[in-house]
């Protein structure tokens, strides 16, 4: 009996994919529920599962084909699931085996892992960095499910490497390398143009002092950690000061439809991660009704999924507001870009000691620029301010966010 692999049925907002990689091929035997590939949206890398247990019959699609839902990848035989190479017959101590001696080369070849096969396990990530730096991936030490390479493994690799070994151009060389960009970061530039080219986008900046945060996280982040089982960060406290002031400002948590301001009477707080892959953009749902410790299990999830490749399209979509911080790859200010639909974004920055003037007196302060680039069009430059003011109130005064003052 043969069953057929189709691409799963993509979402509403996803009109294709990308194969990137095959795990297996033609005539391997695959067991049921393991990956067979992956295919990369402009969202995230999905897997596809085996529907059963078999041998591999055909791979109808190649490597970097877009495919759309439904079509047919691959072909599984089930009638031959059980079937297994039949083992060498073993060797009596101090009598050869019958047959021919294998030679030198062919057991140097067996030992050794096949180049196809290694590449076959890089992720997406780790195999533009292969790549870029022109190693060879059977050279590269595994660290994921059945052997995969990632892309902190090449690093790991490039770490461990002697420089006598590195691969260097020939000397007076002049090299260009031309790699296409993936998926997402396709997706990425296309939405940032349409942002740029289509909203009004201007930026306010203030300060924010960070003493009466960093003090009330240092005296219960223990305690806080012990009774969530999750650690207090910063985000949690940005998440409800943004709340807090949508409420008061609801224009800055609305989106432009045509003629239309659409005011969302609910708040869901789009939060940046990194991952190897690039910038995306999990959602917290209804972050009005989220404690403390929640926002920050759900920020740690999003960020652990999201650099396995394991989140959800679901998780990235939709948004009324966003928060992104280039403060922990140590930005010290910059204009952010807004996530269309939405009309407004918040960008946190390095934390640094600055000398400030505080009732009439110079002293160094822990301080944090804050942005808010928002969409001209439907939010004045008022509001804007406002709104900004009214986070930093919030960060400054933690109080205010227990009382909602």
């Amino acid at each position: 009996m043969t069953l057929e692999v189709r691409v799963p049925q993509l979402p509403e907002s996803v009109a294709d994919a990308t194969l990137v990689v095959w795990h297996k091929k033609v005539g391997e035997a695959v067991a049921r529920d393991e990956n067979l590939a992956d295919l990369e949206t402009d969202k995230v890398v999905l897997e596809v599962p085996a529907p059963a247990s078999g041998v591999i019959k055909s791979l109808d699609k190649t490597a970097g084909t877009t495919v759309t839902s439904g079509e047919l990848l691959a072909v599984i035989d089930e009638q031959t699931a059980g079937a297994a190479p039949k083992a060498p017959a073993k060797a009596e101590p101090g009598k050869p085996t019958e047959g021919r001696k294998p030679s030198a080369a062919t057991t140097s070849a067996a030992a050794a892992p096949k180049k196809e096969d290694a590449a076959g396990k890089l992720s997406p990530a780790a195999r533009r960095m292969v790549e870029e730096n022109r190693l060879s991936a059977g050279e590269i030490a595994g660290s994921g499910r059945d052997g995969r390479i990632s892309k902190s493994d090449v690093a790991h690799h490039l770490e461990a490497a002697p420089a006598s070994q590195a691969r260097q151009p020939a000397s007076g060389a002049r090299v260009d390398q031309r790699v296409p960009m993936s998926r997402l970061r396709a997706r990425i530039a296309q939405r940032l143009v349409e942002a740029q080219a289509t909203q009004a986008l201007l930026t306010t900046f203030n300060e924010v002092d960070m003493q009466a945060l960093i003090a009330l996280r240092a005296r219960y982040k223990e305690p806080f950690e012990k009774r969530h089982g999750v650690r207090l960060g910063f985000m949690s406290f940005f998440a409800k000061a943004c709340v807090e002031a949508l409420r008061r400002f609801p224009v800055v948590n609305a989106s432009v439809e045509g003629g239309d301001i659409v005011y969302h009477e609910y708040y869901d707080l789009g939060v940046a991660v990194s991952t190897d892959r690039g910038l995306i953009v999990p959602v917290l749902r209804d972050a009005d009704r989220m404690d403390f410790a929640s926002i920050e299990k759900a920020v740690t999830g999003f960020a652990e999924r999201a650099r396995a490749g394991t989140i959800t399209i679901e998780e990235l979509t939709g948004g009324t507001f966003s928060i992104t911080n280039g403060g922990v790859f140590g930005s010290l200010m910059s204009t952010p870009i807004v996530n269309a639909p939405q009309s407004a974004i918040l960008g946190m920055h390095k934390i640094q000691d600055r000398p400030v003037v505080v009732d009439g007196q110079v002293v160094v302060r822990p301080m944090m620029y804050i942005a808010l680039t928002y969409d001209h069009r439907i939010i004045d430059g008022r509001e804007a301010v406002q709104f900004l003011v009214a986070v930093k109130e919030s960060l400054e005064d933690p109080a205010r966010l227990l009382l909602q003052v």
